[in-house]
């Protein structure tokens, strides 16, 4: 889940996060949201504009005529106006007092709920409302450059929410059934591989680049063929510093083997296909791709698989990383499979 959130964006983010913190997560985003919205109260949280609509004594933005006669305001000295007001009570900032409010309710730390609390109710007084804000409100309150600061902030409330997850107990929040399990869990899988991967390597100056689109060289088509051609889109695309070395990461949340006619496990031929074309339709262009390897990353439980191969000129390699293990070995085998690419 840290992984996979937008937290991988912000750069020194995982700085404080030390190996024993990882095991209590609500705890250690609850340390990092209190903290965060501390350093924020000492130089006040971003102010923004919020639409009003009002009957006022004088004039102010725009005066709805309609409301203004039907309601006979000028009679009392009144008009009703449509206005933009300056307010703290803006989206971020009622999201990340909901995330407060609901980490004062995960956490066992009875001094870390009290910093929640106490926090939550001084934006009350500041005039922050206590309702977490709506997707579209959300979308609205786009952060700009002048408001960096609060990008980690708010990634952070997010986050506090997103630790909300299903289980098979019964319990008092209500939650929509995914209509293809596999497809969102194997979503978070592929996000949290490219934010592990931004973690590990950016800072070491490598590049990763995540849905990366790539183009068939077409040296003749016939009208309509764009219209049907397959797309590529690759998950992950690493490239080394100083070298011309690309590694192409395909994530797949199935299992790695499939089962042939005669009951024998296997590797899937289709997966085998998609790399080979991933790579070898780029050549002649970037001068990476013409020597790029291929990683075809699974996850497994209780087991470990690592097996590679050239393949005229490109290396394709199949692993699996165990998700039983713990948030160290995990992490460790990760940056083992990665490291452990013929290309470098």
């Amino acid at each position: 889940m840290l992984y996979a959130s937008d937290l991988t964006r912000v750069r020194g983010a995982f700085d404080a996060i030390v190996e024993e913190d990882i095991e209590e997560i609500p705890e250690l985003i609850a340390r990092l949201l209190t903290d965060a919205v501390e350093r924020r109260l000492r130089r006040n949280f971003t102010r923004g504009y919020c639409h009003r609509e009002k009957a006022l004594t004088r004039v102010r933005g725009r005066i709805n005529i309609l409301i203004t006669e039907s309601r006979q305001l000028l009679s009392k000295g009144e008009v009703f106006c449509r206005f933009e007001e300056l307010t703290i009570d803006t989206a971020r900032n009622r999201l990340v007092r909901a995330a407060l409010d609901l980490m004062a309710r995960l956490v066992r730390d009875n001094e870390l709920i009290r910093k929640c609390r106490a926090l939550s109710a001084t934006l009350g007084r500041a005039g922050v409302g206590g309702t977490r804000p709506s997707r579209a409100e959300l979308a609205a309150d786009q952060i700009g450059r002048n408001d960096a600061a609060d990008r980690f902030m708010v990634a952070l409330a997010r986050l506090a929410f997103d630790l909300a997850l299903p289980t098979e107990d019964a319990g008092a929040t209500p939650l929509v059934a995914p209509d293809r399990e596999e497809a969102w869990v194997r979503r978070l899988f592929e996000k949290a591989i490219l934010g592990f991967a931004r973690v590990d390597l950016e800072p070491r100056g490598w590049s990763v680049r995540g849905s990366i689109p790539l183009e068939w060289q077409l040296s003749s088509s016939s009208p309509q063929l764009g219209t049907i051609l397959p797309r590529m889109v690759t998950d992950i695309v690493i490239d080394a510093p100083g070298a011309a070395k690309r590694l192409v990461i395909d994530t797949k949340f199935t299992s790695i083997l499939g089962v042939g006619r005669f009951g024998d496990a296997g590797l899937k031929s289709g997966y085998l296909y998609q790399m080979y074309a991933y790579l070898r339709s780029q050549e002649g262009g970037d001068r990476r791709w013409d020597t790029s390897a291929g990683l075809f990353l699974h996850p497994a439980v209780g087991s470990q698989l690592y097996e590679h191969a050239t393949i005229q000129g490109h290396s394709i390699a199949f692993a699996t990383v165990d998700l039983a293990g713990s948030t160290l070995s995990i992490r460790s085998e990760l940056r083992r499979i990665i490291h452990a690419q013929p290309w470098l």
